[in-house]
């Protein structure tokens, strides 16, 4: 009896102990927000009554564990969901990987060989240095044994320098080769250092059965963002708009022959929607700080980008020299010129910081190569500007309950469906993509449409006399475009970079096309309107400005034209005798605008003047 009994607790035993499974899954299905991805995984596994204890292996170690969701369970349970990093399983390298890193301990061991043999040559010229001395004390040498040591020695010597240069030539370009290779494992990604992902699941059976998981999860080290393809063949034609998106992915696993869904959703986003508060005023010592910030949502991180430029200008359109512009995260940062102009190298951060005194900081995403900046105006930071020192240089996207609107059964040759929702739109791309976990880009064309345009000619001329041809859109809503850089093709040649931002709440779309350097702007002060005077307390001074515009196009031009009138914000600063030349002019803002047709080889002039009165023992901004 005492046998039976215990043979039962061994059978048992065995039958508990075995029920650990180590299960492989394949990645069925990404979807692929702007930052960020959602993985849909698919494993069969094999069920017996009891409880059974499921490895889900090989999985990426940045998986955010309140995102996974388990499904397919059909009368089982889950008793519990746990996520591990496994710290001595390492991801398998690929064949192109093993097949650089072979290729990179050749070079080594060629460039370690070269190394021996220069410090072998070298040896033999010091010793050759070392035994310089002929015959001895007691044993004279012919003049001829001289010559023929000499010769022997010069030779040698000779001999010896030029090896080593040859070698030394060969060790440049091994050194070469060996960087590029390297580059090129980084770019790959070494994914052999990265440990790996576990999701242990207890599940509960009353039978024996199969079952095929659906296991879904989001990971953060991925997503996409948009770029523009802009072509315009003439101004008599519509705007064609190419509509990519750039898809990136390192998390340490390839995504390999994989349904791609595009989502233009981002998880990362705080949901919670702000409560203003009643704000109390009070006396403070003058360091109070407003730690409020306004959060902007609509621009994107974008990884390719390598350095930015711009003008960072107040709200007046003038620019602010001596601006900070940091790489947030790091010391790297730059200062703007005289003209409010910066470039700064970008060495790995995501975000940009911009500051000045006298003006309220702005941090953005790095999401462009060109990237314009605008401060407000805040006179109460003056206390709080500091001065660095620089280096040299929603779980899920799903909404329950939303009716998506599905707008076209086959939308295009590359996407299956355009989906949207209230607050998404998804592109379901019907080719599958095979997308390493690396420092490439995947890029896919979702959408290919051309829009009627309204080009127009546009100038500032006291900001900027170049002239800029600029595409107004309308009903541009409809396609879902997102803030993003622009590649401009006009007459069938590059002209440069520009970003679309839909971000702007007006009906219509302004896209800027780039300078024209035929139509020629200038803009100069009136000799006659230099004249200062004063009247009892005041001083009195007269400003005028000439506008000349020349079309050395071969047809017919509209143009803007805007220039601007001060406005006083005090009753001690009059203006008066103000000329705006059958301007629109806006009183309440100073705007002139000029809307002009000009002909061919045209010439056409505009002026405006105006006078400022304001007590003599003071000054003002002008």
């Amino acid at each position: 009896m005492k046998n039976t009994i215990l043979l039962l607790f061994l059978l048992s035993f065995i039958s508990v102990s075995g029920t650990e499974k180590k299960i492989e899954s394949t990645i069925q299905e990404v979807t692929v927000f702007l930052e960020g991805a959602q993985i849909k995984r698919i494993a069969s596994i094999p069920i017996i009554p009891g409880t059974n204890e499921i490895i889900l292996y090989d999985l990426s170690s940045d998986i955010d564990e309140n995102s996974i969701q388990i499904s397919g369970l059909k009368n089982t349970s889950v008793l519990s969901l746990n996520y591990s990093i496994n710290y001595l399983e390492k991801e398998n390298i690929s064949t192109e990987l093993s097949s650089l890193r072979t290729q990179l301990n050749q070079l080594l061991l060629e460039k370690n060989s070269h190394n021996n043999a220069i410090s072998g040559l070298k040896e033999e010229k010091k010793f050759l240095e070392n035994n310089q001395r002929l015959g001895s004390d007691t044993t004279p040498i012919t003049l001829e044994k001289i010559k023929e040591i000499s010769e022997y020695y010069r030779k040698r010597s000779t001999a010896i320098h030029n090896d080593i240069y040859t070698i030394t030539q060969k060790l440049k370009i091994l050194e070469e080769n060996i960087v590029a290779t390297r580059n090129e494992m980084i770019q790959l990604g070494n994914n052999s250092k990265k440990e790996r992902g576990e999701i242990t699941l207890k599940i509960s059976a009353p039978i024996a059965t199969n079952l095929l998981l659906e296991i879904r999860y989001n990971v953060t080290k991925a997503g996409w963002f948009p770029i523009y393809d802009l072509k315009s063949n003439s101004i008599q034609t519509p705007l064609n708009i190419s509509y990519k998106a750039n898809v990136y992915q390192q998390t340490g696993t390839d995504w390999k022959n994989t349904k791609l869904i595009l989502s233009t959703g981002d998880p990362n986003t705080n949901n919670q929607k702000p409560v203003v508060n009643t704000k109390y005023l009070n006396f403070t010592n003058g360091n109070y700080r407003n730690n409020y910030t306004k959060q902007n949502y609509g621009y994107k991180y974008n990884p390719t980008i390598r350095k930015v430029t711009g003008i960072i200008a107040a709200q007046d359109g003038l620019p602010i020299p001596g601006a900070n512009i940091i790489e947030k995260g790091t010391s790297n940062g730059a200062i703007s010129d005289f003209d409010g102009r910066y470039t700064i190298n970008i060495g790995g951060g995501r975000e940009l910081s911009f500051s000045s005194i006298g003006f309220s900081s702005k941090t953005l995403p790095i999401y462009s190569s060109s990237m314009n900046i605008q401060l407000e105006e805040n006179h109460e930071s003056l206390e709080e500007v500091v001065i660095s020192g620089y280096s040299s240089s929603s779980l899920s996207s799903r909404v329950s309950g939303v009716n998506i609107e599905q707008e076209k059964k086959e939308y295009n040759q590359i996407v299956e469906t355009k989906e949207t929702g209230i607050t998404n739109t998804r592109f379901k791309i019907k080719k599958k993509y095979t997308i390493g976990s690396n420092a490439d880009i995947t890029t896919i064309e979702i959408d290919n449409f051309d829009m009627p345009a309204e080009y127009q000619y546009y100038t500032a001329p006291e900001l900027n006399e170049n002239v800029f041809l600029t595409a107004k859109l309308g009903n541009w809503e409809r396609f879902n475009l997102l803030p993003g850089e622009a590649n401009i093709y006009f007459e069938g040649s590059f002209a440069g970079k520009t970003n679309i931002d839909p971000l702007a709440s007006t009906d219509s779309l302004t896209v800027s096309l780039g300078i024209d350097p035929n139509i020629i702007v200038t803009r100069d002060q009136l000799d006659n309107f230099k004249s200062k005077s004063f009247t009892g307390s005041n001083k009195i001074v007269n400003y005028g400005y000439k506008i000349n515009i020349k079309n050395n196009k071969q047809n017919n031009i509209t143009i803007t034209i805007e220039d601007r009138i001060p406005i006083s914000q005090n009753k001690e600063i009059k203006l008066d005798n103000i000329l705006t030349d059958a301007s629109l002019y806006n009183d309440k803002t100073g705007i002139l605008q000029w809307k002009l047709n000009i002909a061919p080889n045209q010439n056409i002039e505009r002026k405006f003047s105006y006078q400022v009165k304001y007590p003599k023992n003071k000054k003002i901004n002008l």
